[in-house]
This record gives structure tokens, C-alpha cells and sequence, in this order.
């Protein structure tokens, strides 16, 4: 089922062991994997310090392109619950793109996660919001 939810466009949740065998090589030092999930091929890991995207692009998937959101700049996280028919859960998350959290001219940028309708994405929302207001209070505080 996990390669049917991949193939819908679905993540399935990975263990931090498998993850860390396969992707610890993208990992700063002292940078521990909490959870992380899987779209056939493209990967996403949350550690305790930012969301690594693992994008492996073209027909054979050794080209691979890695990017990081961190968690300190996160602001804001919407949830989408599925509904019937065909709809998946949603989990989209705001972040300060710029450098300096605290200049006049911060860009932002959104991403958004999409996981299967049976798939519990609130444990997931919740620890994203709970960055995202302590975040909140550092940065206008």
C-alpha cells in the first residue's frame, strides 16, 4: 500500500534508523533525525534543527537535489484534514526565505506536504505549530 500512497502522490512515515543509514550523510554534526517520510522516490526528514527535501530528479534518480528549511524560521502552519472521494490531508508550512529574520525586507515562502487520507497528519501539525509560536514569540519578543 505505501507504493500505491507514492505513486497518489501520498508520503509514508519512515524510522529514523532507516533514514539515518540512508541520508546521514546530509547531516551536520550533532544533528539528530526525529521523523521522517517517503514519496517513491523524494524524501523528507525533519531533525531537530530543520526539514531536509530530498529531491531525486530525472529518469534514474542520481541526480539529487537537497534543500533545508529551518525550523527557526517558521511562522506558521495551516492544516487540511481529507474529505471524501479522492482529497488527501495537507500540512503547509510558512517560512522567512531571507537570511536576516529580523530585517524590513524578510521574503517568505510556503510549502506544502500532502500525506494520505488515512495517514494522521495532526501529531505532525501540532509539533510544526509548536515551532512555529515558539518562533513567533522569539522573533517579536
Amino acid at each position: 500500500m505505501s507504493l500505491l500512497n507514492g505513486l497518489l502522490g501520498n508520503y509514508s512515515q519512515l524510522s529514523p534508523q532507516e533514514l539515518t543509514a540512508q541520508y546521514g550523510g546530509f547531516l551536520m554534526p550533532n544533528e539528530a533525525i526525529q521523523t521522517g517520510f517517503r514519496l517513491v522516490r523524494d524524501t523528507f526528514i525533519v531533525t531537530d534543527s530543520r526539514i531536509i527535501l530530498v529531491d531525486h530528479q530525472g529518469v534514474t534518480g542520481k541526480k539529487t537535489r537537497v534543500a533545508s528549511i529551518d525550523l527557526d524560521s517558521i511562522f506558521d502552519v495551516t492544516m487540511e484534514t481529507a474529505g471524501t472521494g479522492f482529497d488527501d490531508s495537507e500540512v503547509t508550512i510558512h517560512y522567512i526565505a531571507s537570511p536576516y529574520y529580523r530585517s524590513n525586507n524578510i521574503s517568505t515562502a510556503a510549502y506544502k506536504f500532502e500525506f494520505g487520507k488515512k495517514f494522521n497528519v495532526q501529531p505532525f501539525y501540532v509539533a510544526m505549530l509548536t515551532v512555529a509560536q515558539q518562533n513567533k514569540k522569539r522573533l517579536n519578543g
